[in-house]
């Protein structure tokens, strides 16, 4: 993320940059597992990884994402962030360890979630300062602590 425009300074950002972080450590986690064999390690990093998401991805989607694609200008780009939450939340939640192809796609699905979260952290949340106004940010804020009712 880039650390020039001072978006990392906006509460809610700082909020789902923890939660990017949370979950990266957590899929790291999981490929060490799969490298060492414990599939029920990873198993339980994975099914993490998963609650994780969908409240992060819930705060996102009915807040931030809500807001900002109003604007025709980030409408098609925040549809493309929505489908590949979709798609890894899909896959998360059948995935199947004992499948060489789910092992592989376990690989690919967190480098992929890595540039997923590139695409917000420099893109969408840099824009999101200028995007928005104070009841917008109000209105996303409000959204994050209904995804997250045990941190409010």
């Amino acid at each position: 993320m880039c650390h020039y425009c001072g978006c990392r300074e906006i509460p809610l950002i700082k909020e789902f940059i923890a939660e990017h972080e949370s979950v990266t450590d957590t899929a790291g986690a999981a490929l060490r597992a799969l490298d060492e064999g414990d599939h029920g390690v990873v198993g339980e990093l994975v099914a993490r990884m998963e609650r994780e998401l969908v409240a992060h991805w819930r705060g996102e989607e009915q807040g931030l994402f809500a807001v900002m694609s109003a604007d025709p200008e980030y409408a098609d780009y925040i549809d493309a962030l929505v489908r590949e939450h979709r798609e890894l939340g899909a896959f998360l939640r059948g995935i199947d360890l004992s499948r060489d192809e789910d092992v592989v796609r376990l690989r690919a699905a967190v480098e992929e979630l890595h540039h997923h979260i590139a695409k917000e952290e420099d893109g969408l949340f840099p824009a999101s300062l200028t995007a928005l106004t104070g009841d917008e940010w109000d209105r996303s804020m409000r959204a994050w602590r209904e995804a997250h009712p045990e941190d409010a």
